[in-house]
């Protein structure tokens, strides 16, 4: 199947991960998730301004080059960024917080990544917000995921319409609540025509899931007539992929948090000769200067493809 975009393409093939989103109306019914388990909550967000649901807002930036920080190169910034948001529970459980506590803190990373991204210029950012693995986790904490998903979306929305955001979503969404895949159908149609910087996030995402419908639907090409087998080669399968939604769909960066050195299912094919860096900082504490370090790693190395060192 091909990719979806936060667009949502849930698109209309076997497992139709992204259909097209209605149109968004007053009367259109919004998700609610009432059931937040006390275990899993944030009594007070840290940092200044004003808290929508214990969530913070952020003004995103557009791109201005001369905002760079001091060190790095317009012309070597990666134009699509690959992230393992990793430490949040670890993040919680140092400062004696409930879990949910480090979610929430996660959520403001996020947005500060998204800020700067556009800041800076970036193009694509994909964030792993949800793997296909995770459902074996406590139901209690996936609860609590699901919910924290649709606040803060919903929250971020105007937020990232003003800032020329455009939100795809990767992944099987057909395991998740009919309310939050309205949700994100409307979040994709709502950004598509923006152009600062392209949110992709990946939600009930396997990287080995990828390449097994992407597999599945060039055989049913071939069955169907439509290719012949001698045609199947790496731009072909590529299309079938489900980051097909963007015109970069293969990282330059991934960054991973919390000190974990594996890239744990997520974009297998996509990370090919992607430069990979790793941070023990935990993704609630990862900020400008971490990510401003990641960026300089990323400009002193040489990519090769393959080929030698001039």
């Amino acid at each position: 199947m091909a990719a979806s975009s936060f667009q949502i393409h849930l698109s209309p093939l076997k497992h139709q991960r992204f259909l097209h989103a209605p149109e968004l109306s007053p009367n259109t019914r919004r998700p609610s998730f009432s059931f937040i388990p006390k275990a899993f909550t944030e009594t007070e967000p840290p940092g200044n301004g004003v808290s929508i649901n214990g969530l913070l807002p952020v003004h995103y930036a557009e791109e201005d080059p001369s905002s760079l920080p001091s060190g790095l190169r317009e012309e070597s910034m990666p134009r699509h960024v690959a992230v393992i948001m990793d430490g949040n529970r670890r993040w919680a459980r140092m400062r004696g917080l409930p879990a949910g506590s480090g979610y929430e803190a996660g959520a403001r990373a996020l947005r500060r990544v998204v800020d700067l991204c556009c800041k800076w210029g970036i193009r694509v950012l994909t964030v792993f917000a949800f793997s296909s693995d995770n459902w074996v986790r406590p139901k209690m904490e996936t609860d609590f995921l699901m919910g924290l998903f649709d606040r803060g979306l919903r929250n971020e929305l105007q937020h990232l319409i003003r800032g020329k955001v455009h939100i795809s979503v990767i992944g099987d969404c057909t395991k998740l609540s009919k309310p939050l895949q309205v949700l994100l159908s409307e979040a994709a149609e709502t950004t598509k025509n923006n152009s600062q910087l392209h949110l992709i996030l990946a939600v009930n995402y396997s990287g080995q899931n990828d390449l097994v419908q992407a597999c599945q639907n060039i055989a049913q090409k071939v069955k169907d007539s439509l290719i012949e087998p001698e045609d199947i080669n790496k731009f072909l399968l590529e299309r079938e992929l489900e980051t097909n939604c963007t015109e970069f769909p293969n990282p330059d960066l991934l960054i991973r948090t919390s000190g974990e050195l594996r890239i744990s299912n997520f974009l297998l094919w996509q990370l090919a000769y992607t430069e990979l860096y790793f941070t023990n900082s935990l993704w609630p504490d990862f900020g400008e200067d971490e990510f401003v370090k990641a960026l300089l790693s990323f400009q002193q190395r040489q990519r090769r493809y393959g080929g030698r060192s001039s």
